[in-house]
Protein backbone atom coordinates (compact mmCIF):
# COMPACT_ATOMS: atom_id res chain seq x y z
CA UNK A 1 0.00 0.00 0.00
CA UNK A 2 2.81 2.37 0.84
CA UNK A 3 4.28 1.69 -2.61
CA UNK A 4 1.30 3.03 -3.96
CA UNK A 5 1.13 6.05 -2.04
CA UNK A 6 4.21 6.66 -3.21
CA UNK A 7 3.89 5.94 -6.78
CA UNK A 8 0.81 7.98 -6.72
CA UNK A 9 2.37 11.45 -5.11
CA UNK A 10 4.99 11.27 -7.47
CA UNK A 11 2.75 11.17 -10.47
CA UNK A 12 1.07 14.43 -8.96
CA UNK A 13 4.19 16.14 -8.87
CA UNK A 14 4.92 14.94 -12.20
CA UNK A 15 1.94 16.33 -13.10
CA UNK A 16 2.14 19.29 -11.21
CA UNK A 17 5.45 20.18 -12.81
CA UNK A 18 4.77 19.31 -15.97
CA UNK A 19 1.42 22.22 -15.99
CA UNK A 20 3.72 24.62 -14.72
CA UNK A 21 6.07 24.71 -17.37
CA UNK A 22 2.86 24.61 -19.80
CA UNK A 23 3.39 28.12 -20.81
CA UNK A 24 6.16 31.24 -20.89
CA UNK A 25 7.87 31.46 -17.33
CA UNK A 26 5.57 33.82 -15.02
CA UNK A 27 7.66 37.02 -14.16
CA UNK A 28 9.36 37.79 -10.71
CA UNK A 29 9.08 41.81 -11.33
CA UNK A 30 6.66 44.21 -12.64
CA UNK A 31 8.42 43.94 -16.18
CA UNK A 32 11.58 43.06 -17.99
CA UNK A 33 11.64 45.22 -21.38
CA UNK A 34 14.03 43.39 -23.81
CA UNK A 35 17.16 44.68 -25.18
CA UNK A 36 19.91 43.26 -27.06
CA UNK A 37 22.82 44.64 -25.63
CA UNK A 38 24.72 43.08 -22.92
CA UNK A 39 25.45 46.42 -21.92
CA UNK A 40 22.34 47.55 -20.82
CA UNK A 41 20.70 44.50 -18.79
CA UNK A 42 21.17 40.62 -17.76
CA UNK A 43 19.83 37.65 -19.86
CA UNK A 44 17.08 36.41 -18.78
CA UNK A 45 14.90 33.39 -20.84
CA UNK A 46 16.08 34.60 -24.08
CA UNK A 47 16.45 38.17 -23.96
CA UNK A 48 18.46 40.59 -22.01
CA UNK A 49 16.48 43.04 -19.32
CA UNK A 50 16.72 46.64 -19.45
CA UNK A 51 17.88 48.05 -16.24
CA UNK A 52 13.69 49.24 -15.23
CA UNK A 53 14.67 52.68 -14.02
CA UNK A 54 15.74 53.47 -17.78
CA UNK A 55 12.82 51.99 -18.94
CA UNK A 56 10.24 54.64 -21.43
CA UNK A 57 6.34 54.27 -22.43
CA UNK A 58 7.63 53.76 -26.10
CA UNK A 59 8.96 50.24 -24.54
CA UNK A 60 5.68 48.85 -24.08
CA UNK A 61 4.26 50.40 -27.57
CA UNK A 62 3.47 49.59 -30.81
CA UNK A 63 1.81 51.47 -33.33
CA UNK A 64 -0.59 51.44 -36.47
CA UNK A 65 -1.67 47.87 -36.14
CA UNK A 66 -5.70 49.64 -37.74
CA UNK A 67 -3.35 50.41 -40.94
CA UNK A 68 -4.07 48.13 -43.79
CA UNK A 69 -1.42 45.99 -45.16
CA UNK A 70 -0.25 44.70 -48.61
CA UNK A 71 -1.60 41.29 -49.44
CA UNK A 72 -0.25 41.27 -53.51
CA UNK A 73 2.08 38.25 -52.86
CA UNK A 74 1.29 34.72 -53.84
CA UNK A 75 -0.60 34.05 -51.44
CA UNK A 76 -2.39 36.83 -50.99
CA UNK A 77 -1.76 37.23 -47.00
CA UNK A 78 0.22 39.38 -45.02
CA UNK A 79 0.67 39.04 -41.10
CA UNK A 80 1.78 42.01 -38.72
CA UNK A 81 3.13 40.36 -35.39
CA UNK A 82 3.36 42.35 -32.45
CA UNK A 83 5.97 40.35 -30.28
CA UNK A 84 8.50 40.95 -27.99
CA UNK A 85 11.17 41.54 -31.37
CA UNK A 86 9.44 44.44 -32.48
CA UNK A 87 7.26 45.08 -28.59
CA UNK A 88 9.94 44.76 -26.22
CA UNK A 89 8.00 45.23 -23.25
CA UNK A 90 6.28 41.74 -23.56
CA UNK A 91 9.31 40.29 -22.33
CA UNK A 92 8.49 37.88 -20.01
CA UNK A 93 4.73 38.28 -20.42
CA UNK A 94 3.68 35.12 -22.30
CA UNK A 95 1.59 37.03 -24.68
CA UNK A 96 1.80 38.78 -28.03
CA UNK A 97 -0.77 39.22 -31.18
CA UNK A 98 -0.52 39.79 -34.85
CA UNK A 99 -2.85 41.50 -37.57
CA UNK A 100 -3.87 39.31 -40.28
CA UNK A 101 -4.79 40.73 -43.58
CA UNK A 102 -6.07 38.39 -46.52
CA UNK A 103 -7.01 39.49 -50.22
CA UNK A 104 -10.01 37.75 -51.80
CA UNK A 105 -9.53 34.08 -51.68
CA UNK A 106 -5.98 34.99 -49.57
CA UNK A 107 -5.12 32.13 -47.21
CA UNK A 108 -2.89 31.93 -44.59
CA UNK A 109 -1.34 28.49 -44.92
CA UNK A 110 -1.22 25.25 -42.99
CA UNK A 111 1.11 25.98 -39.94
CA UNK A 112 1.90 25.40 -36.62
CA UNK A 113 2.70 27.51 -33.56
CA UNK A 114 5.28 25.43 -31.46
CA UNK A 115 5.21 27.58 -28.25
CA UNK A 116 1.62 29.15 -28.75
CA UNK A 117 -1.90 28.33 -28.42
CA UNK A 118 -4.07 31.14 -30.82
CA UNK A 119 -7.14 32.95 -30.48
CA UNK A 120 -8.75 34.85 -33.34
CA UNK A 121 -11.23 37.31 -33.93
CA UNK A 122 -12.61 38.30 -37.44
CA UNK A 123 -12.76 41.85 -37.68
CA UNK A 124 -14.43 42.09 -41.50
CA UNK A 125 -14.25 39.64 -44.18
CA UNK A 126 -15.26 35.99 -44.30
CA UNK A 127 -12.75 33.51 -42.97
CA UNK A 128 -13.07 29.58 -43.10
CA UNK A 129 -10.90 28.19 -40.38
CA UNK A 130 -9.85 25.14 -38.86
CA UNK A 131 -6.97 22.96 -36.92
CA UNK A 132 -5.89 19.34 -37.10
CA UNK A 133 -5.58 16.26 -34.56
CA UNK A 134 -2.67 14.63 -34.23
CA UNK A 135 -2.24 11.05 -35.15
CA UNK A 136 -3.81 8.88 -35.09
CA UNK A 137 -7.32 10.56 -34.96
CA UNK A 138 -6.06 13.69 -37.85
CA UNK A 139 -9.66 15.05 -37.28
CA UNK A 140 -10.57 18.03 -38.84
CA UNK A 141 -12.08 21.00 -36.78
CA UNK A 142 -13.29 23.82 -39.01
CA UNK A 143 -15.66 26.59 -38.79
CA UNK A 144 -16.85 29.60 -40.90
CA UNK A 145 -16.29 32.52 -39.04
CA UNK A 146 -17.65 36.13 -39.87
CA UNK A 147 -16.56 39.56 -37.98
CA UNK A 148 -16.98 39.30 -34.10
CA UNK A 149 -16.64 35.61 -34.25
CA UNK A 150 -13.65 33.74 -32.47
CA UNK A 151 -12.09 30.61 -32.88
CA UNK A 152 -9.15 29.06 -30.89
CA UNK A 153 -6.25 27.18 -32.22
CA UNK A 154 -4.70 24.70 -29.81
CA UNK A 155 -0.74 24.63 -29.03
CA UNK A 156 1.32 23.00 -31.50
CA UNK A 157 -1.89 21.65 -33.99
CA UNK A 158 -1.29 22.27 -37.55
CA UNK A 159 -3.84 25.16 -38.52
CA UNK A 160 -4.98 27.73 -41.53
CA UNK A 161 -7.31 30.45 -42.80
CA UNK A 162 -8.38 30.63 -46.26
CA UNK A 163 -10.91 33.77 -46.91
CA UNK A 164 -14.06 32.64 -48.94
CA UNK A 165 -15.27 36.09 -50.02
CA UNK A 166 -14.53 38.60 -53.00
CA UNK A 167 -13.49 41.18 -50.66
CA UNK A 168 -10.56 41.76 -47.99
CA UNK A 169 -10.66 40.24 -44.70
CA UNK A 170 -8.95 41.27 -41.37
CA UNK A 171 -8.85 39.38 -38.17
CA UNK A 172 -6.69 39.71 -34.70
CA UNK A 173 -4.78 36.76 -33.68
CA UNK A 174 -3.55 36.53 -29.97
CA UNK A 175 -1.00 34.26 -28.92
CA UNK A 176 -0.26 32.60 -25.19
CA UNK A 177 3.60 33.43 -25.57
CA UNK A 178 5.74 36.20 -26.44
CA UNK A 179 7.41 34.38 -28.76
CA UNK A 180 5.38 31.96 -30.64
CA UNK A 181 6.96 30.82 -33.27
CA UNK A 182 5.81 30.07 -36.44
CA UNK A 183 6.29 26.49 -38.79
CA UNK A 184 4.74 26.63 -41.89
CA UNK A 185 4.11 23.36 -43.12
CA UNK A 186 5.32 23.65 -46.93
CA UNK A 187 7.96 25.28 -46.62
CA UNK A 188 9.45 23.65 -44.13
CA UNK A 189 9.33 20.06 -45.71
CA UNK A 190 9.66 21.27 -49.25
CA UNK A 191 11.56 24.31 -48.62
CA UNK A 192 14.63 23.03 -46.07
CA UNK A 193 17.60 24.29 -46.32
CA UNK A 194 19.51 22.09 -47.39
CA UNK A 195 17.00 20.09 -49.06
CA UNK A 196 15.98 16.86 -47.80
CA UNK A 197 16.63 13.92 -49.94
CA UNK A 198 13.60 13.65 -52.53
CA UNK A 199 13.61 10.25 -52.10
CA UNK A 200 12.19 10.32 -48.04
CA UNK A 201 9.76 13.00 -49.41
CA UNK A 202 8.62 11.03 -52.58
CA UNK A 203 7.77 8.08 -49.98
CA UNK A 204 6.14 9.67 -47.36
CA UNK A 205 3.90 11.69 -49.67
CA UNK A 206 3.53 9.22 -51.81
CA UNK A 207 4.32 11.34 -54.65
CA UNK A 208 6.40 10.80 -57.99
CA UNK A 209 10.05 12.49 -57.31
CA UNK A 210 9.34 14.75 -60.13
CA UNK A 211 6.58 16.47 -58.35
CA UNK A 212 9.11 16.33 -55.04
CA UNK A 213 11.53 18.27 -57.27
CA UNK A 214 9.72 20.86 -58.24
CA UNK A 215 7.72 21.47 -54.91
CA UNK A 216 11.24 21.92 -53.84
CA UNK A 217 11.46 24.46 -56.66
CA UNK A 218 8.72 26.42 -55.66
CA UNK A 219 9.31 26.53 -51.47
Amino acid sequence: MKGTHFFVTMAVLALASTLAYASDPSQLQDFCVAVNDTKFGVFVNGKFCKDPKLATPEDFFFPGLLNRQNTSNQLGFTVTPVNVINLPGLNTLGISLARLDFAPFGVNPPHTHPRATEVIVVLEGTLYVGFVTSNPENRLFAKTLYPGDVFVFPEGLIHFQFNVAKKNAVAIAGLSSQNPGVITVANAVFGSNPKINPDVLAKAFQLDRKVVYYLQEVF
